[in-house]
């Protein structure tokens, strides 16, 4: 049995022999191609009981349904435009570049547009091709999406899908299926030379933060424009990231004393940056820099480990797998795998504690709220109690023989009742004060008759005994 094991392989053999597979396969799927564009051609597919060449890849070459899609329609591209078939065996173009530029191939520029879209990857012959056959700007919108509908298969639906994305199937009962127009990418979309198409859906929440900026935006933007909206709030967002990362800011300070430890100054974050240009720094043995411009880290040449400092001349960017990689280098892959199994171990740990104590604070928060709760009922039910003894009936009589009052109410609006006021009525040498308007129920307490006592006029003797005393 022929073995597919590689491990014996040294790594220098490993590629050479990768590179001579490679090249075999490019020729071999060129003329793989050409086969099939002259079947194809000839219609051999029917002599052998199959409608279609498709039918003929699948069922009787047991190719995948993508794979024989794909192929086919690469293969009569190909044979319209024959310059496609080198370009394929030699690896300027791929099968799905072919596919990109099949609607836009016509014999007067065919030669010109192949030769451009050479070594390119997709997004890239995307780009050429907004700039070469422009579009028209989308329109802004944004609306409520129909719930999705459960669509039910009858017996005779269709289980076969023909293209290279999923496709809804037909419904066996004819019922009518509301589609939106979403784009199945997650990138934008080039339109035309520097303008691209976006579309995405949105939550409930985005949708509430997109309506309160578009609000805050009013004086200057009263339209609400979502794609200006959008333009700033990225704008912002790239100024806070790149603060966060690299320092970065409008106006920097000098840096302040010497950098110590694994601690970074500002200043050697923000000159590393600029001049490394956002972008890994690693270089291959041939001479290749690697283009990764996400997941970058400031490394250090001379590790901290061994007596390295943060400085500029001692800093560089690379993207986490080639720091990994310089890692593992300088200290073995074993080292660095215990490290970063430790590191995993240490975050779920970490993590974990996170969570319980979230979990302790919830239910302690829970517990003082529910005290809290029962602290209110108490209380509401004592002074519910209190009110209900306080607004008894009660009457009183200032012992003297000089006033009597009668009166119905709560303690508490006896007490507020402002008693300085001069008597409401005087009838017969007796005095009452009381509410203006009594209750029928309540019965003035039967006072004494108390005969008034005009005041004794002030004699000489007695101011002479009062200033005595």
């Amino acid at each position: 049995m022929k073995s597919y094991s590689r491990s014996q392989y040294t790594d220098d053999r490993l590629l050479s022999t990768f590179d001579t597979r490679l090249s075999l396969d490019l020729d071999n799927t060129a003329d793989l191609l050409a086969d099939l564009a002259e079947i194809d051609a000839r219609k051999l597919y029917v002599p052998a009981a199959y409608s279609s060449m498709f039918d003929f890849c699948v069922q009787a070459k047991h190719m995948s349904e993508d794979v024989a899609l794909k192929r086919i329609r690469v293969a009569r591209t190909a044979r319209e435009f024959p310059a496609i078939f080198p370009m394929l065996a030699d690896g300027r173009l791929g099968l799905s570049a072919v596919l990109m530029l099949a609607t836009h191939l016509t014999p007067v520029m065919a030669d010109g547009l192949l030769t451009a879209a050479a070594h390119r990857t997709n997004a890239q012959i995307e780009l050429l091709l907004a700039e070469r056959f422009p579009k028209p700007d989308v329109a802004t919108c944004v609306r409520e999406l129909a719930p999705a509908a459960e669509v039910t298969p009858g017996p005779d639906a269709p289980t076969l899908q023909l293209a290279v994305r999923p496709v809804v199937p037909s419904d066996g009962l004819n019922v009518a299926v509301r589609t939106e127009p979403l784009l199945a990418r997650r990138k934008p979309v080039p339109l035309s030379a520097g303008k691209y198409a976006v579309q995405f859906t949105m939550d409930e929440d985005m949708h509430g933060d997109l309506l309160a900026v578009q609000a805050l935006l009013g004086h200057v933007l009263p339209s609400g424009d979502v794609a200006e909206v959008f333009r700033r709030s990225l704008h912002e967002l790239r100024k806070s990231l790149e603060k966060q990362k690299f320092a970065m800011c409008d106006r920097p300070r000098q840096q302040r004393g010497v950098a110590k430890g694994r601690h970074i100054p500002a200043a050697v974050k923000r000159a590393v940056r600029e001049r490394d240009g956002d972008q890994c720094t690693f270089v291959s043995d041939k001479g290749r820099r690697c283009e990764s411009p996400t997941r970058l880290e400031l490394d250090h040449i001379e590790p901290i480990a061994r007596g390295g400092e943060s400085t500029v001349g001692n800093l560089r960017l690379r993207c986490r797998v080639h720091n990994q990689f310089e890692a593992e280098c300088m200290f073995g892959p074993e080292f660095m795998s215990g490290k970063r199994e430790q590191a995993r171990g240490s975050a779920a740990q970490a993590k974990a504690n996170a969570a319980a104590k979230a979990s302790a604070e919830a239910k302690a928060q829970a517990a003082a709220g529910a005290k809290a709760i029962a602290e209110a009922k108490a209380q509401a039910a004592a002074e519910a109690a209190s009110q209900k003894e306080g607004a008894r009936p009660f009457g009183w009589t200032i012992k003297g023989g000089v006033r009597g009052v009668a009166y119905e109410g709560s303690r508490a609006q006896a007490e507020a009742r402002d008693w300085s006021r001069p008597s409401s009525a005087s009838q017969g040498g007796r005095v009452m004060d009381g509410p203006t308007e009594r209750s029928p129920h309540t019965q003035p307490l039967a006072l004494p008759d108390v005969q008034r006592q005009p005041h004794r006029q002030e004699t000489p003797q007695r101011k002479n005994r009062g200033a005595s005393g």
